[in-house]
């Protein structure tokens, strides 16, 4: 006869057999959860975006097993650097580098990977064919967000931009932006400004209120970055400009539906991406390098246009209610390969 904890022991065993089954199905080392660890080495942190981010790549490191790091430099160069080599002290297996500056990047990914550590960079270029560029084609983001500005406005409009360069994925728009303008020629760009000073809404908003007094007769502002274009709504709204200016932008979180929403709001259209569905992408790439597999040298996560008469008609509200009504912005079928588990709650913030 079997006794009461013999049976108990024997189903437990059986609980527990498809998940054992199911990570021995995968290649190594995720054939063994809970062993393995990555570090995430953050430059950008502040804002929505990033917490969105954020949440994807806990989720995806949780349906692998991964252990995480994450490594926060708050806008500091040198510091990021140096998380990088913290992260390679700790013997870590893999490193997400998520935006940064090339110069300050550069040599501290490659001490990574001569230490034979696997790298994968977000929005950072750090010049290095062995690591994969995790992208949310930034060019098709402002692609998608000026063409919407053209057919809102015309082809012949006086324009503020938002830029600060240096950063991979602002640089990557800002091209755009200048092929617009040479297809465009009555694009006319009277003032460019821009900041990544903490907090970033509320320093663009203080130099927005100065463009906006020396130069009324601007009609559109491109701001491709939500921070960027939430400080400019706020000086625009202080201004009493908001029937005058259109701000179109890159980027968006339930916050951002929320400005985008208000009455009378300034702010017409941004384009995006799932930035929690990037996060997710970011681990799973690094994942196929760590198992050996090649995921690309760009993995790039197609965005999507999202503007403010379709927050309203469709009743839009938050993040999840996007990806319901907007499934090609709930997922990226993007570096998943048959035995990458995916996660079990679809991506929102």
């Amino acid at each position: 006869m079997m006794n009461r904890r013999t049976l108990a022991a024997l189903l437990a065993g059986a609980a527990l057999a498809p998940g054992l089954a199911l990570a021995q199905d995968r290649p190594a080392p995720f054939d063994n959860p809970g062993e393995v660890e990555i570090a995430l080495v953050r430059y950008l942190s502040t804002g929505d975006f990033f917490q969105a981010y954020l949440s994807g790549v806990e989720r995806q490191a949780e349906a692998l097993g991964i252990n995480l790091r994450v490594l926060d430099s708050r806008q500091d160069a040198a510091l990021q650097a140096d998380m990088v080599d913290q992260a390679i002290a700790l013997g870590v297996d893999g490193i997400v580098i998520q935006h940064g500056l090339t110069e300050s990047m550069k040599d501290a990914a490659q001490r990574a990977l001569d230490a034979g550590i696997p790298v994968v960079a977000f929005d950072v270029n750090v010049e290095n064919e062995k690591i994969p560029q995790i992208e949310q084609s930034d060019r098709d983001l402002a692609r998608l967000a000026l063409e919407q500005a053209i057919a809102d406005n015309g082809e012949a409009w006086t324009a503020g931009y938002v830029y600060v360069p240096g950063i991979a994925p602002l640089d990557r728009r800002n091209e755009t932006w200048e092929e617009f303008k040479a297809k465009y020629p009555g694009i006319d760009e009277v003032a460019m400004f821009g900041t990544l000073d903490n907090p970033i809404a509320n320093s663009v908003a203080n130099q927005a209120r100065s463009v906006l007094s020396a130069n009324p007769n601007i009609t559109v502002m491109f701001a491709p970055y939500d921070e960027f274009a939430k400080g400019v709504k706020i000086a625009v709204d202080e201004a009493g400009m908001s029937g005058q200016v259109s701000i179109y932008s890159a980027d968006i979180s339930t916050a951002d539906i929320a400005a985008m929403r208000e009455p009378g709001s300034a702010w017409k259209a941004t384009a995006a991406t799932n930035p929690a569905v990037v996060g997710e992408v970011s681990v799973r790439a690094l994942a196929m390098l760590m198992a050996d597999e090649d995921p690309g040298a760009q993995v790039i996560v197609p965005p999507t246009l999202i503007t403010q008469a379709q927050l309203n008609d469709e009743s839009i509200t938050n993040m999840e209610e996007l990806a319901a009504k907007l499934p090609a912005f709930a997922h990226a079928d993007v570096a998943a390969p048959d035995w990458m588990p995916l996660p079990s709650a679809p991506a929102q913030n």
